[in-house]
């Protein structure tokens, strides 16, 4: 019998999935462990593979469609086995006995196609009803809303197609263009017998030609009615997207921040990473020592290393250190675990790791997750200090900017170029001090200004 492939938990804030490419075809033979399905998921795109051998007999969700968590995406089964719905006969009749063993080959097929039909007729009369439900509901509370100026012809005003579930799907079927039609339900929905007469090409309008711009490809985006501005294109955020927004609104929107910074003499940290290059391929670069101070640090300082969470500070035994990485019109920050514990070479191959992976795409939920400090660095665009917002519910965030020669006094009074690099400290004021964060941050400049101790 067939086993169901659901959508997986993958993140552990995930809540629900969207299917972005099968990498296998119905009917392929699968094995455990062979990827089947990439998944978008709140934090990162990643394939899931299947747990069990056998044949995917059918895709029960399709590229694009976006479901919960535990919901059934496809069927993997036996070589030849029928999908969902002959699956539901076998076990009825396994259950009623094996009194139709002794039926003809001929008559269980004729029996067989009878009851599929009869099951396709009672679903397509559930599907009816529901739409019709659903139809009702809507224009009742379209008659109990203030009526809005009325969208374009089957769309609802921001760039989507107003249609039901069942419309979709016998457009998708029928190969029908729903921008095309001119829904006949409540608020000029699309539903079925607009797609039923368009595809008999004797019923519902099609939509007036508008002259626009030429419709842009990928399906986030789209085209707001032109004004004054012109006419804008829109963009639907991405479920990375999504969470970083929000995640972002919370933090500033909660959190009572302040910032700290200092300037730090990099000279000689620039020497010891010359000294490295001779004996290391690549070295480790001035983001790694900073990562590497910084988890120096926050052993010595536990409080900068916790969370405020519902009226109470949690303090963590793990030192994780974030990596702030700008990845294609998103920011992701994978993580680099017990970096206290790690060599300054180690963190400076993870990190290599971890970055590639975020471009390339293929960093995985478990690698964005757990981190209890984050570092953010600006420096290789120019800046020379900024703030950032924490990400919560993280007590601070370590900002860094360029690295470049500035007028300095040397310790006869001399004005001279030195290498210095300014960071800030963003504290989450409902637990660091003005104090706490002060000594952190001087603790971290002292590591850096004496760079040999991070190569131990």
């Amino acid at each position: 019998m067939a086993s169901d492939v659901v959508m997986p938990r993958l993140s552990d804030s995930m809540e629900e999935g969207t299917i972005l490419k099968w990498l296998v075809s119905e009917g392929d033979e699968v094995t455990r462990g062979q990827e089947i399905v990439e998944i978008e998921t709140d934090k990162a795109n990643m394939t899931y593979e299947s747990d069990t051998d056998g044949t995917l007999i059918e895709f029960v969700a399709q590229e694009g469609d976006t479901l919960p968590i535990g919901e059934v995406i496809a069927r993997i089964g036996e070589a030849g086995e029928a999908p969902t719905k002959s699956d539901v006969k076998g076990k009825t009749e396994a259950e009623g006995g094996d009194e139709g063993s002794s039926q003809e080959p001929e008559a269980e097929a004729e029996e067989a196609r009878t009851e599929t039909a009869t099951e396709e007729r009672a679903e397509a009369a559930t599907e009816e009803r529901a739409e019709a439900a659903t139809e009702e509901r809507e224009e009742t509370r379209e008659r109990e809303e203030p009526t809005p100026a009325a969208p374009p012809a089957g769309g609802d005003g921001d760039g989507r197609i107003k249609a039901s579930p069942v419309a979709r799907r016998m457009a998708s079927e029928l190969g029908v263009e729903l921008a095309r039609l001119e829904g006949s339900g409540p608020g000029g929905r699309i539903v079925k017998a607009d797609v039923e007469a368009a595809a008999k090409g004797d019923g519902a309008p099609e939509a007036p030609e508008r002259e626009e711009a030429p419709e842009v490809e990928r399906a986030p985006v789209g085209r707001a009615e032109a004004g004054a501005k012109g006419e804008a294109e829109v963009h639907e955020l991405t479920r990375l997207q999504q969470t970083v927004s929000r995640r972002m609104a919370e933090s500033k929107a909660t959190a009572p921040d302040f910032a700290l910074t200092l300037d730090v003499d990099m000279s000689r940290a620039v020497e010891l990473r010359a000294r490295l290059k001779a004996v290391a391929d690549p070295a480790p670069s001035f983001n790694d020592m900073v990562v590497k101070a910084a988890a120096a640090g926050l052993r010595e300082h536990p409080r900068v290393n916790g969370a405020y969470r519902d009226g109470k500070w949690e303090l963590y035994p793990a030192i994780n250190v974030g990596v702030a990485v700008a990845a294609e019109e998103a920011l992701v920050v994978p993580t680099i675990f017990d970096a206290d514990r790690k060599s300054l070479g180690e963190i400076g191959r993870q990190a290599r790791e971890l970055i590639g992976k975020v471009r390339d795409r293929k960093i995985t939920p478990p690698e964005v997750s757990g981190g209890t400090f984050t570092v953010s660095n600006l420096g290789m665009y120019g800046i020379e200090h900024f703030t950032a917002i924490i990400n919560p519910p993280q007590a601070g965030l370590l900002t860094v900017g360029a690295l470049e020669k500035r007028p300095a006094v040397d310790e006869r009074g001399r004005v001279v170029a030195r290498d210095q690099m300014t960071l800030t400290l963003v504290c989450d004021h409902r637990i660091l001090y003005g104090a706490d964060g002060a000594k952190f941050l001087a603790r971290v400049r002292e590591l850096l200004e004496q760079p040999l101790a991070l190569a131990l």
